[in-house]
């Protein structure tokens, strides 16, 4: 079963996909590199799903991540969130405690937790919040929290002691960047039942981010390809160079 498989030619990868996503691939030349406003336009129109898909923005860059000085991590504020309700456990104890469930938190917290994450298996949320004296505890779930991106982190500003500004970014649209381990960055930047003029205030602002995390011992090119893509439908490619 050795060797590679073989490249199957377009049209039989065609058959393989809906007729909707088929149609909504004609209006899109995978050749062309697009500017922000008409990949925008084109990506919301090939949302054609039963749902409200959400839009993701795939970032290549040159970064080498297994080089500590060339890992990219961090968070930004979309101006308009990303649509979706985000689910907030904070690790913290007595007046911290108290002051994250004021501040909305879903799920708060301490060594109480670990069983219930460890072994139930229980990760019924997207954002993990900690004060900074029960890493110690949290860092003993590593093992399940670091393989989801879900270890909190102080460069992302989820260790923190004003947890109530913590959630309170998370809950207004808070996102987290990171390098995966091909060195692409892949981040929600709204749903397609957003305006076009959201999409792209939510674009750009991810964008500055991660123009000015760009790693200062890199050499040559930082953004290799932006690709914006719907849920269920085909990616449409963003020019990199208008964001060098």
């Amino acid at each position: 079963m050795g060797g590679k498989f073989p490249q199957l030619p377009q049209e039989v990868i065609e058959m393989k996909r809906g007729k909707k996503y088929v149609e909504a691939a004609k209006a899109v030349d995978r050749a062309t590199l697009y500017d922000t406003a008409e990949a925008i336009s084109l990506v919301k129109k090939s949302a054609v799903a039963k749902f409200d898909e959400t839009i993701e923005a795939h970032i290549r860059t040159g970064c080498d991540g297994r080089h500590a000085d060339q890992q990219i991590r961090g968070a930004v504020v979309l101006p308009h969130g990303t649509g979706k309700k985000v689910r907030v456990l904070v690790f913290a104890k007595d007046a911290k405690a108290e002051e994250a469930k004021a501040a909305g938190a879903d799920y708060v917290g301490a060594e109480d937790l670990i069983p219930r994450i460890q072994n139930e298996g229980w990760l019924d949320f997207d954002v993990v919040v900690a004060t900074p004296d029960m890493m110690g505890v949290v860092g003993r779930l590593g093992r399940v929290l670091g393989p989801k991106g879900l270890m909190p982190n102080p460069k992302a500003g989820t260790v923190t002691m004003d947890v109530t500004k913590a959630i309170n970014d998370i809950k207004a649209g808070k996102i987290e960047y990171r390098l995966d381990k091909t060195n692409i960055i892949h981040v929600p930047i709204g749903k397609a039942s957003f305006t076009e003029e959201q999409l792209s205030d939510n674009f750009q602002t991810l964008m500055e981010a991660i123009v000015k995390a760009r790693p200062s011992t890199l050499k040559g090119q930082y953004l290799r390809s932006v690709v914006l893509t719907p849920t269920m439908g085909p990616g449409v490619k963003v020019n990199p160079v208008k964001f060098a």
